[in-house]
């Protein structure tokens, strides 16, 4: 039994970041995250006794972890590789869902948690961001790029792929990610030194 649960809590989680990334986290209620991810509802209650703020926030965590490595792999090679790889996720997400998926971190970094005291969701799309731009931002300065510009740069991509990824579901184009990667491409080329 001890196997069973982490499969089933990760299910959850795993289910919860599909369902957030497609419809938000305000059109889900913990029923629709734990059908999603087929497991009962009891159960999710049982792993997120927080409910849904604790399971959005651990959705978004499990999400940005994934980006996360690929993006540490990908900035070994430089911040150019690091830039394609995360724009060809984001990019692969979008058309793969033909257009009704995207990130589950910026689905929730867009709604208002619903009081004060319900924040973790958001805080954990913070963190996320904060993870990104800190990878980003390391390998720019690696290669040569000046701490504050490589720090500056480092938010515009998260937010340029981040809006882009929304203006292609609006759009149902994906012209918008790939504008957005030529102009990107040019601003890490001119940033870096390698």
């Amino acid at each position: 039994m001890p196997q069973r649960e982490p499969r089933s809590r990760e299910r959850i989680v795993v289910g919860a970041a599909d369902l957030i990334r497609r419809r938000g986290l305000a059109g889900s209620t913990v029923r629709d995250l734990a059908a999603h991810s087929g497991a009962p509802l009891g159960s999710t209650y049982h792993y997120f006794p927080r409910g849904k703020q604790q399971l959005a926030a651990e959705a978004v965590r499990f999400a940005g972890d994934m980006v996360t490595r690929v993006l540490e792999r990908e900035l070994e090679v430089g911040p150019a590789a690091g830039l394609r790889a995360f724009l060809a996720l984001w990019r692969q997400t979008v058309i793969d869902s033909d257009f009704t998926a995207g990130c589950p971190v910026l689905a929730v970094a867009v709604e208002e948690p619903p009081d004060d005291t319900a924040r973790e969701a958001i805080t954990a799309a913070a963190e996320v961001f904060t993870a990104w731009e800190g990878l980003l931002s390391a390998s720019l300065r690696d290669r040569g790029a000046a701490p504050e510009q490589a720090v500056r740069l480092a938010a515009l991509i998260v937010a340029a792929v981040e809006g882009g990824v929304a203006m292609c579901r609006a759009k149902r184009d994906i012209q918008p990610l790939d504008d957005i990667a030529a102009q990107l491409e040019i601003l890490v080329h001119t940033a870096v030194t390698e």
